[in-house]
C-alpha cells in the first residue's frame, strides 16, 4: 500500500471514529395534536424535515390551550402548539414566562359546532339558555369563539368545557352535551353519513375572521438557553408547512395516520384549511385581538406597546 493510500485510510478511520453530532431535543405540547393545522411538527418529523435541522422533537398531545400552557409555563415543555392567542395574553399579563414564537392559524374557518342529526335545534336561533355548547379548555380558540357567539351573535347557550373532539362527540351522541365542537377532518365522516349536522361555523363571527387566533408559544427561559435550537425549529416548522401543501405524500401520511380516505382529507383541507391560514410571518389584527381579549375578559386592559414587543417574538423568515 502506498504512503498516500495509507494516509487516506487513516483519515477515513479517524472520521469514522468521530460520532455524528447528537440532535438537539425539544419537547413540545400540542393542543388537538391530530388536527391538520397542528400537524407540521408531527408530519415534519416523520418526513425527516426536523432531522435536517439537527432536531429531535418529543411531541405530547393535550386537550387544548389550557393543558398546553401549563407545561410551557412550568418549563417541562419548551414549546406549545395550537394555543389560543387570547389565552396566551392572559397568561403573559399574569406574569407567566411565555412568548409567542409563531402564528399558527389565522381566521376561524376551521372550527365548527354541530348537533345530532335528530336534534330539535335546527338553526342557531333555536338555542336557549338551557342548551350546553362545547369548547375544549379555558383560553382556547374554541373557548374564545363560544364567548364571541354569545357576545356578538346573541347566542343563548351555556359554555361547557368538553376537551378534544373525540370525547366531545361521545358526549353529544350520548345526550350529555347539546352542541359539540370539532375541527376537520374530525367529524367529516359523521357529517357525510348524516349522523350530525353543522349548526354554526367559527367564520360566522365577524370580528375574528381575519385575526390570528392560535399560536406557537415558547418558554421564555428556553428561548434564551436553547435559542439556536429554537431558531432551527422555526425553520423546520416553516419548511414543514410548505411541504404539507406541496407534496401529496403529506396528505397520504396524514390520511394513513387518521385512518381516513385520502380524498376526504384533501377535500377537507381545501374547504377548511387554506394554506394562507397557516401563515407564520405575522400576527394579524393585533388591535382586534386585544379588543376582543378585553371584551371577553381574558385580560383587563390592552397590553402596552412594550408588553406586545416582549410577548411577540416572531423571527423573520430567512431569505
Amino acid at each position: 500500500m502506498s504512503w498516500r493510500n495509507r494516509c487516506l485510510g487513516a483519515v477515513a478511520l479517524v472520521a469514522a471514529a468521530v460520532p455524528a453530532k447528537a440532535e438537539d431535543q425539544l419537547k413540545m405540547a400540542i393542543g388537538q395534536i391530530n388536527n391538520w393545522e397542528n400537524q407540521a411538527p408531527v408530519l415534519g418529523q416523520e418526513a425527516g424535515i426536523f432531522k435536517k435541522h439537527n432536531l429531535s422533537l418529543e411531541l405530547v398531545g393535550t386537550q387544548g390551550a389550557g393543558e398546553t400552557l401549563q407545561p410551557v409555563i412550568s418549563g417541562s415543555a419548551d414549546l406549545g402548539g395550537g394555543v389560543g392567542v387570547a389565552g396566551v395574553m392572559r397568561a403573559f399579563a399574569r406574569g407567566a414566562p411565555v412568548r409567542i414564537l409563531l402564528p399558527a392559524f389565522t381566521g376561524t374557518g376551521d372550527l365548527y359546532w354541530y348537533v345530532k342529526a335528530d336534534s330539535p335545534l335546527k338553526t342557531i336561533k333555536d338555542v336557549t339558555s338551557s342548551n350546553t355548547m362545547a369548547y375544549s379548555t379555558s383560553g382556547s380558540s374554541s373557548n374564545n369563539l363560544v364567548l364571541a357567539f354569545i357576545d356578538e351573535l346573541g347566542v343563548k347557550a351555556r359554555p361547557t368545557a368538553t376537551g378534544g373532539p373525540p370525547g366531545t362527540l361521545t358526549q353529544v351522541m350520548s345526550g350529555q352535551i347539546d352542541i359539540g365542537w370539532a375541527a376537520p377532518p374530525f367529524g367529516v365522516k359523521e357529517l357525510k353519513e348524516g349522523k350530525i349536522r353543522i349548526l354554526i361555523r367559527g367564520s360566522e363571527v365577524p370580528s375574528l375572521r381575519n385575526q390570528t387566533v392560535r399560536s406557537i408559544i415558547v418558554n421564555a427561559d428556553a428561548l434564551k438557553t436553547k435559542h439556536d435550537a429554537i431558531m432551527r425549529f422555526v425553520e423546520g416548522y416553516r419548511e414543514s408547512v410548505d411541504w404539507m401543501y406541496s407534496d401529496p405524500a403529506a396528505i397520504k401520511m396524514y390520511a394513513d395516520k387518521m385512518k381516513l380516505d385520502e380524498s376526504l382529507i384533501a377535500d377537507s383541507i381545501k374547504e377548511f384549511h387554506a394554506k394562507e391560514a397557516l401563515q407564520t410571518d405575522a400576527m394579524k389584527d393585533v388591535e382586534g385581538i386585544q379588543r376582543d381579549a378585553v371584551k371577553l375578559k381574558f385580560i383587563d386592559t390592552p397590553l402596552t406597546k412594550e408588553q406586545l414587543a416582549e410577548l411577540i417574538q416572531i423571527p423573520p423568515r430567512k431569505k
